[in-house]
């Protein structure tokens, strides 16, 4: 199997955490075809209309397909009905795309609309579970350990964000499939989606 393959998996670390006013959400860059490191700037983070993004842990190929599907059927829906889906919307409508034909991913969709912040899990059969903060992939279990200790119901979006980040600097450190760096976005009801540049998380994780 070479390494331009749709087989590569993303071993992965992502997470997705509720604040007070939005949601951070985060993952790291390392894709692996078992012991080989196979690509050390992966995506797994997409955003997917204003108000949600998507996480990916699994096979390549599955995860960027089921991404491009869902933007797509996300503008859609905006344009048809002038208005952003909601996140408990685009769950259950990716849940139901996997319950259909089962794609070797485990995703996160977060977000944030008129009910406030959402994040759900979604596994590669189409089981959709709500809950206020979730890690998924290889490097979930050191993710856990983080959240499990530091999440605080309404913490701020600076709090937030340092919990996420420290929880993928605990799968990089702990995890051989999951590193080479992060991404970190935030959402918000005024400000949409919002990506951190390398800067700003070099900035941030110099703070921890």
């Amino acid at each position: 199997m070479d390494a331009t393959s749709t087989a590569i998996k993303t071993g992965t670390s992502t997470v997705g955490i509720t604040y007070d006013g939005g949601v951070v959400v985060g993952a790291d860059h390392r894709a692996t075809m078992g012991h080989f490191i196979a690509n050390k700037s992966v995506q797994k983070l997409f955003r997917i209309s204003d108000n949600i993004a998507l996480t990916t842990a699994g096979l390549v190929g599955h995860a960027q397909s089921l991404s491009r599907v869902l933007a797509a059927e996300l503008k859609l829906y905006e344009l048809k009905r002038d208005a952003h889906m909601t996140v408990k919307g685009a769950a259950t409508f990716t849940a139901n795309i996997l319950s259909g034909r089962p794609h070797y991913v485990q995703l996160l969709i977060v977000g944030v609309d008129p009910s406030g912040s959402s994040v759900y899990s979604i596994d590669s059969a189409g089981g959709s579970i709500p809950d206020v903060y979730c890690a998924t992939g290889s490097g979930s279990p050191y993710m856990y350990g983080v959240l499990e200790d530091q999440f605080k119901e309404g913490m701020s979006k600076q709090q937030a964000l340092s919990v996420a980040a420290k929880a993928l600097l605990a799968s990089a450190q702990r995890d051989a499939a999951s590193g080479n760096g992060m991404d970190l976005a935030f959402i918000t009801k005024e400000d949409g989606f919002t990506q951190l540049s390398e800067e700003e998380v070099s900035e941030l994780l110099s703070s921890l």
